[in-house]
């Protein structure tokens, strides 16, 4: 599977928000219709989708899986 419909999204975005409401921390993998997709490629999902709809004003008829190279990795800072 290299892309998800957008009722396939909404349901893997429904698990993982369910799983951080129970378990306080987002999962290390989601699953979508026997598809593992790991942490980083659905945290990347979820930031295209919400990118897409603000430029774009509407929902995307489906979704890639993968990383984009133009988000740079979260850093912890000290302070």
């Amino acid at each position: 599977m290299e892309s998800l419909t957008l009722e396939q999204y909404r349901r893997m975005v429904e698990k993982v928000l369910e799983f951080k409401r129970l378990n306080g921390d987002l999962p290390n993998y989601a699953v979508v219709d026997g598809c593992r997709i790991g942490k980083r490629e659905y945290i990347d999902m979820i930031e295209r989708v919400n990118k897409f709809f603000l430029e774009m004003g509407r929902n995307p008829g489906s979704v890639d899986i993968g990383p984009i190279d133009d988000v740079s990795a979260v850093e912890k800072i000290s302070i």
